[in-house]
């Protein structure tokens, strides 16, 4: 059950980097191009394979817009996506009690 967890803790840091790449106006546009891509295929009806079939179009959901976010990040200045790493990681460190 651990493994679950740490897979949505790190798509939530996937997310928010590709939100900080979006609102960062030093981002090139080859990267916001792809990281809209990516969001319009993960909610377009149109997909390779249909969503009626439950896990396997989920899975090609989640697995293009992934890829697609992996694009956009290569397409950043080294200096910029750890900018952004850092932002991300200081918004999602866990709170000591």
């Amino acid at each position: 059950m651990w493994k679950l967890g740490r897979i949505f803790a790190l798509f939530r840091r996937e997310l928010l980097l590709a939100w900080g790449l979006l609102r960062d106006p030093r981002a090139p546009w080859s990267a916001k191009l792809a990281t809209v891509a990516a969001i319009l295929y993960v909610v377009s009806p149109v997909d390779l394979v249909s969503d009626f079939i439950p896990l396997l179009g989920w899975l090609d959901d989640g697995l293009i817009g992934y890829l697609l976010l992996q694009l956009a990040f290569k397409f950043l200045p080294p200096d910029l996506m750890a900018a952004l790493r850092d932002k991300v990681q200081a918004r999602t460190k866990p709170v000591a009690r």
